[in-house]
């Protein structure tokens, strides 16, 4: 009978650890819904070791300056732009390059891609392991709902269903 109790205790017990609320967002999808600021040792450099770290940072720093264009939700489920935008930042955070890579020709929101990623620099240096040529290059996603705000792939909550 005590065996049986003890069992039937950790269960329970390991069956609390694993649940949690459907709304609660995870891993960086909670960074995207409370606009957290970045990370930065005290020379501005980035605390992140790698160049998929370093692009979530860029992301929560473009999310962080642009809030009032993001939405917090989970995206709907037939967006209205999906656009990728390749670009390049220097040793010093500084963008030096950016262009748009895909896209569904809605030039409202290829303007608003490519302004909120401008307003955002400077953003945290990279570690210096992570420059090739003096930058790092990154693709990011930028996900519109039908009121032309948006998430970022890096940090986007899953779709709803359709």
């Amino acid at each position: 009978m005590h065996a049986k109790f003890l069992i039937l205790l950790a269960v329970t017990v390991l069956a609390g650890c694993a649940t949690r609320s459907a709304d609660a967002p995870t891993g960086n999808a909670r960074k995207a819904s409370r606009f957290e600021t970045v990370d930065t040792l005290p020379d501005a450099t980035s605390t992140e070791n790698t160049v998929e770290g370093y692009k979530r940072d860029l992301a929560q720093r473009i999310v962080q300056v642009n809030s009032t264009k993001v939405y917090t939700s989970r995206p709907q489920a037939l967006l209205r732009s999906v656009i990728v935008v390749r670009y390049s930042i220097d040793s010093h955070g500084q963008l030096i390059r950016s262009d748009i890579m895909r896209s569904n020709r809605d030039g409202e929101n290829e303007i608003t891609a490519l302004a909120s990623l401008r307003k955002a620099a400077p953003f945290p240096k990279p570690a210096s392991h992570l420059l090739r040529h003096g930058k790092v290059e990154v693709s990011e996603t930028w996900l519109f709902n039908n009121d032309g705000r948006f998430q970022l792939r890096s940090l986007a909550l899953p779709q709803m269903d359709q």
